[in-house]
């Protein structure tokens, strides 16, 4: 077993995730006034840690210190700071399956309890993607039936692969034949299913230090598109809502490699038509190069606001400056990606 499992697993049983969940006071607290609090943004890429959850990354040495250290009244002061009016929570990289099955289980169940909860006590402030313990199928198909009678969750939360181990063997992305099962239930409920990419190997060791990191999470992102365009899972569960991170990775620059393109009458083939009809978010996809090209290939209705907040204050403001620093949005489109396609995908957020 790899180092950093064997380590994350021993802090998984020490924190005890089933029990580690405290009562929340209840409270609420409303966005300040102000010219940011106008945008009323709404952050679909926004990350957070349960108080079990921070104890067993703590000890696996990734490197994410700030949501190691989450913690809910910094975070409340850096959403109103840039306007952001609601946040959908979501766990990140490097997920929670480390090889046991009932331990995901656990530590999944631990984490969409403390973001419900984070719903109660500060209303409208936030919403949830409830994260699923994959590759463990059938614990998934549970968490999902929890996650929206239960919890009433807004959404789940994938990551773009999962490693091989144990009884699971090889690399699993989106569009492997085990996930079926979830994909049949998820498109079942309509669902909004959003990915976060995986920081995958041999390409996360390729470079020394791991300096790697920021392109294999890209890269990530677009093998698992490709892997769910090439298995047909789009077109047989089309009722599923995806939404990419960081723009879709590098999806949207090598779309000839994807077989996107268009016909002699200018109308998009089958692969681009389905491209087009996914959501992607603006997180690491803010800047005037990447967004040249990206707004020439995803319509401005499916482009979401993201932040891709790990505890690190600034996230946001750092991706409004580059949204507002952009001449090719009408002050109308920007509006549409800071909150009004979200409000479309997420109707509930109407009243929040």
């Amino acid at each position: 077993m790899h180092t950093g499992r064997r380590e994350f697993l021993s802090g998984l049983a020490a924190a005890g995730a089933v029990a580690l969940v405290p009562d929340i006071l209840k409270g609420a607290q409303a966005p300040t006034a102000g010219p940011a609090a106008a945008r009323r943004i709404i952050d679909t890429h926004y990350h957070y840690a349960s108080p079990a959850y921070s104890e067993v990354l703590r000890p696996m040495g990734t490197g994410q210190t700030g949501l190691i250290e989450w913690n809910e009244t910094k975070a409340l002061e850096d959403m109103d700071k840039y306007g952001v009016a609601t946040s959908m929570l979501s766990i990140s990289e490097p997920g929670v399956h480390f090889g046991d099955d009932a331990k995901a289980r656990a530590l999944a169940r631990d984490c969409n309890d403390f973001g419900a909860k984070l719903i109660a006590k500060y209303p409208g402030r936030f919403g949830l993607f409830a994260i699923l313990p994959l590759p463990d199928v059938d614990g998934s198909l549970k968490e999902i039936a929890y996650a929206y009678d239960t919890l009433k969750a807004d959404g789940v939360c994938f990551m773009s692969s999962y490693p091989g181990f144990g009884k699971y063997q090889g690399n699993k992305y989106l569009g492997d034949p085990l996930f079926v099962p979830v994909m049949e239930e998820l498109n079942r409920r309509k669902a909004i299913a959003y990915t976060h990419p995986f920081r995958a190997e041999p390409l996360y060791s390729l470079l020394p230090d791991r300096r790697s990191m920021g392109i294999v999470l890209a890269t990530d992102t677009t093998v698992t598109i490709e892997s769910i365009l090439d298995n047909d899972t789009a077109t047989k569960f089309p009722d599923i809502r995806f939404i990419w991170s960081h723009g879709g990775g590098t999806m949207p620059y090598i779309t000839g490699r994807f077989g996107a393109t268009k016909g002699p009458d200018g109308k998009p083939n089958a692969r681009l038509a389905t491209i087009q009809r996914f959501y992607y978010d603006t997180a690491q996809a803010f800047n005037s190069f990447t967004l040249e090209s990206f707004t020439k290939l995803i319509p401005n209705s499916h482009i979401l606001f993201g932040s891709d907040y790990l505890g690190n204050a600034g996230s946001a403001g750092n991706v409004v400056r580059g949204l507002d620093s952009y001449t090719g949005f009408t002050p109308a489109q920007r509006q549409a990606i800071y909150r009004d396609n979200a409000l479309e995908l997420i109707p509930r957020l109407k009243r929040a």
